[in-house]
Formats: C-alpha cells, structure tokens, sequence
C-alpha cells in the first residue's frame, strides 16, 4: 500500500492530526511500522517534502502589499509539521501579521461553524464586519459571511492572485 493511500484513507486520522492529536512524528512512525519503511528515512523525506512546497511569489508580493492597508492573517487547517518546516523555510510569517493554524488551536477553521475566525479577530482588535476572508471552500466561505464576514471564493474562475488584486478595489 502506498503512503497516500495509507494515510489519506483514514479521514479521521487526518483531521486528528490537523487537531493536534497526533504530531507529525505519530504519523511518520505510524507509516513506518505499518509499511515496513525505516523511520529515519521516512522522516527525512517527509521534512524535506514539507520544505519545498512552493508559493507564488507574485501572490505573496500582493499580500505584502495589502498589509499596508489591512492585517494580513493566513488561517489554515493544517498539521504541525506546517508551521515547524513549511513557514520557516518560506518565511511565510514575514508576509502575515498571524499565522494561525488548526494543529496550534487544536480545531478546525469550521468547527463551531467557524467560531475560530471571531476567536482570531477579536485577537487582532478587529470585528467580523470589517474582515475579509478569501477561501477555497464554499463551506467556510458561506460559515464567514453567517457570521458576518465579506468571503471572497477562490475557484479555478476565480484564483486566489484574483482575488488578491481585487480586494482593494472591492474594499475601498
């Protein structure tokens, strides 16, 4: 069986992971044992993986650019091994003002149907009202403007560099 497949068949394992029930040394010594694979070497490359995951600079040059005008904050479902490898290795924290993850809060973006955003914005000394969400999931999309949010779809239609061009203009 494959690591993917592996994996990524136990939905439930995942979202645990991105909860901060597992930590990404659980699941590379998960994987190892039950595919035979050393563990050293399954975590090496599975570090490695986490340090070369690319994102558009022209987009992160967009953020930067925003951030003279808004609190620029990346809110992300994912697990430990994004903050520890991937924001150092592309200095992610130098584009945001926060960085806030699922792994460090311990639930998911749309747990509570979306609670963690009021949670984050109070954080930040802003409101719902006055915040702005851009997103791939038409779920927390559509939890962000219940609460009273402005969410913006990113859609193959309708990317991320998109809406990043456009928010100022929708903005102001």
């Amino acid at each position: 069986m494959k690591i993917q497949e592996l994996l990524f068949s136990d939905k439930q394992r995942v979202n645990d992971w991105m909860r901060n029930k597992y930590s990404s040394e659980d699941i590379n010594r998960f994987l190892s044992e039950e595919l035979g694979i050393d563990y050293e070497m399954l975590w090496n490359l599975f570090v490695s993986d986490c340090k070369t995951m690319k994102v558009d600079e022209t987009d992160l040059k967009t953020i930067d650019s925003l951030r003279s005008k808004f609190i620029a904050v990346l809110m992300t479902d994912n697990m430990d091994c994004f903050e520890r490898f991937t924001v150092p290795t592309l200095k992610l924290d130098e584009h945001f003002d926060l960085i806030e993850s699922s792994h460090s809060r311990g639930n998911s973006k749309n747990d509570n149907e979306g609670k963690a955003y009021l949670d984050v914005i109070e954080r930040i000394g802003s409101t719902i009202g006055s915040s702005v969400l851009i997103d791939d999931s038409p779920t927390t999309c559509g939890y962000f403007e219940k609460l009273g949010g402005r969410a913006f779809l990113v859609t193959n239609e309708k990317p991320l560099r998109y809406w990043l061009e456009k928010v100022t203009v929708i903005l102001d």
